[in-house]
């Protein structure tokens, strides 16, 4: 699958429903993922199959995350960017 396909359906992924979830999820594929490594895109892939609930306990209310701490703290420094 090239790049530009794979982005395109991990963007379709990212709408989660939720604004809060949707705005921080693809603020992440449009500013990182163009220089991530594989292993960064795996990561943010495999996030992307976690229920929405535990996606929004990580990013809106401060829950430790085990396998995901380097990507949510990216995640929730995107919280921070003025709009």
């Amino acid at each position: 699958m090239s790049d530009q396909a794979e982005q395109g359906r991990l963007r379709w992924r990212c709408r989660r429903g939720m604004k809060e979830l949707d705005l921080l999820l693809t603020g992440w594929l449009d500013t990182r993922w163009p220089a991530a490594n594989e292993a960064e895109r795996a990561q943010f892939a495999q996030f992307l199959e976690l229920p929405d609930p535990q996606i929004a306990g990580y990013l809106l209310r401060d829950e430790e995350p085990d396998e995901f701490a380097p990507l949510v703290r990216q995640l929730r420094a995107l919280r921070q960017r003025p709009a």
